[in-house]
């Protein structure tokens, strides 16, 4: 079966009376809805558990497409997972391997990689050269004496390693966790429950205006700032490839996810053939399988408040896209599973959301950053960096604003060829929407890229949902502009099609979240999954998890709040001793 071709409904449910009421098709409201029609002892019949889902598609910010003329994937959202996570693993090899087939998710040579940063063009593996020869790298940045040398990966690692080590509670109970073997390698072996242990007790002891704080209460630019000084954090935020591991997030948050994501050359990557979003396609095909179970689509929930009489303890609010009208269903539990700008776009001023009366949910639904991301898929007739550059497969990165580019495969049958010719986040997402269409009222209105017919792709091939995602005309000539710089080439053929997707845009406000300093990580984490003890209202999915960024943050919300709220039991898929966090 091809998961793809699974029908949800359009319209408004005859059936307005129901226990669960679950807003929002993303990967966390699906496996929510999965978890309770499925449970091994005491599932709940599906006709009373149903998902409401806004938008027109399912799966949230995974969202994976094909270009005309090509059987290869381009992802837009998410695309990959780590098999050390644990959930999102077993779904996709275990519970769903008959409808999954996962495969690696190729990070390439980083010999066949360009870094390009303040016009100094070299490979991304220079520094480990530089250093095999005994010497040291010179770049364009002018860092610390003591810090010269160290690649972008090597010098996030030495910060995380000497502040963990100048504490001497941290080095009593777990300095034999960490190493420092030779001069750029760092090893940390501390796993998620150990670095939840860590993180609210760790103090920062260097002289200067942070000595003696607790790393959660420092900003993580403050931090890198004071190690290595702000052009060494230039250099960080550059070489690094996302602004987003660099702002001024919980530093304390920051240190596990850049050693166990970002500077573990350790990592296995993993993703799945057909698209990452297909995994949110399974798990609506395992709920959907039961009688009653539904998925309404293009219904917004607009507000919700409580029943004063009958049965039912909440009044929602939907307004239905089809039909352009406004419906009401009754139910007994909320599930809100929504990022924080989604949470924001519903109503304020009910009793749940009141600015007046709920000042401890407002105050901990800001609790963490909205990261803007945006990605533009390219298409072309042939795989350029290929023949060119020998480079199969991984990603370069550049101060240039398109950041990242990742060069995917070739498909089998011809010469066409997946590219992704901009991934950026933060500051420069700016850059790039200012040559975008205007969604607001009176906005200008710029050409789009006409996509061009092939050999190999008829212009019927065009739909009417990939034409109206094109990238605007300026958008492509500015990418391939900065793509040419990076790569050095004064010419590089211009795509045949192109996708353009803008994650800051409602209802999402990001593609990812990232911590603020200064709170207290664990109780926030606890106090989302249900703000009013009293009300029967929940909430999950990546954003107030302690893996953000990732589908497996989402997963491990949901299943804790399942457990705490719905009286499920671990299914036997997630093994006992797998820690979901806080």
């Amino acid at each position: 079966m091809n998961l793809k071709k699974q029908t949800f409904e359009t319209n408004v449910p005859s059936n307005t009376e129901i226990e669960v009421a679950i807003i929002g098709a993303g990967v966390s409201g699906l496996y929510s809805a999965y978890r309770l029609t499925n449970d091994e002892s005491t599932p709940l019949p599906a006709n009373q558990v149903q998902i409401f889902e806004m938008g027109d598609r399912i799966g949230g910010r995974l969202e994976s497409v094909e270009l005309p003329g090509m059987s290869i994937t381009g992802e837009l959202g998410g695309m990959r997972y780590m098999t050390s996570q644990e959930i999102v693993t077993s779904l996709i090899e275990n519970v769903f391997k008959d409808e999954l087939n996962n495969i690696p998710f190729p990070m390439g040579n980083a010999s066949q990689h360009f870094g390009y940063f303040r016009k100094q063009r070299l490979k991304m593996n220079a520094w480990e050269e530089a250093q095999n020869q005994g010497s040291v790298l010179e770049t364009n940045y002018i860092i610390n004496k003591n810090d010269e040398g160290y690649s972008a990966d090597q010098l996030f690692n030495k910060i995380i390693y000497d502040v963990l080590m100048a504490d001497p509670w941290f080095v009593s109970n777990y300095g034999n966790l960490v190493a420092n073997p030779s001069k750029y390698e760092y090893t940390f072996k501390i796993t998620r429950s150990q670095w939840n242990s860590i993180k609210p007790q760790l103090i920062y002891y260097f002289i200067g205006p942070y000595n003696g704080l607790k790393v959660n209460d420092i900003g993580f630019w403050n931090l890198i700032k004071d190690r290595v000084s702000q052009e060494g954090y230039t250099f960080l935020a550059d070489a690094g490839g996302y602004f987003s591991n660099t702002i001024n997030w919980n530093a304390a948050e920051a240190f596990p996810y850049m050693v166990g994501d970002f500077s573990n050359a350790g990592s296995e990557y993993k993703t799945i053939d057909g698209g990452y979003d297909l995994i949110a396609y399974a798990i609506a095909k395992g709920y959907l399988n039961n009688q009653g179970a539904n998925i309404w689509m293009g219904n917004r929930l607009v507000t919700f408040k409580k029943q004063t009489s009958g049965t039912y303890k909440y009044e929602l609010e939907f307004f239905n896209k089809e039909t352009q009208s406004s419906w009401t269903l009754k139910a007994n539990k909320i599930i809100l599973a929504m990022p924080r700008r989604s949470l924001e776009l519903l109503d304020q001023n009910n009793f749940f959301f009141n600015q007046d009366s709920q000042k401890v949910l407002q105050k901990n639904m800001a609790s963490v950053i909205k990261e803007p991301s945006l990605k533009i898929l390219m298409g072309f007739e042939n795989p350029w960096w290929r023949t060119d550059f020998n480079t199969m497969a991984g990603h370069s990165i550049t101060d240039l604003p398109l950041r990242q580019c990742y060069y995917f495969g070739k498909d089998p049958n011809d010469s066409h060829s997946l590219f992704l010719g901009s991934y950026n986040d933060m500051q420069t997402v700016t850059f790039w929407q200012a040559l975008a269409n205007s969604k607001r009222e009176g906005g200008i209105f710029r050409k789009l890229f006409q996509p061009k017919a092939t050999d190999k792709v008829a212009a019927t091939a065009f739909s009417k949902r990939l034409l109206s995602n094109q990238a605007t005309q300026v958008m492509v000539s500015e990418a391939m502009n900065q793509i040419k710089e990076l790569h050095g080439r004064k010419e590089i053929p211009m795509p045949y099609v192109t996708w353009y997707k803008d994650w800051s845009m409602d209802p999402y406000g990001g593609g990812y979240h990232a911590w603020k300093a200064n709170y207290d990580i664990a109780n926030t984490m606890k106090y989302m999954r249900n703000p009013i003890a009293e009300e029967s209202i929940y909430i999950c999915g990546e954003a107030y998890s302690d893996q953000q960024g990732w589908v497996e943050g989402a997963f491990c919300v949901a299943e804790r709040m399942l457990q705490s709220y719905f009286e499920l039991k671990r299914p036997t898929w997630i093994s006992n001793n797998y820690y979901l966090g806080w």
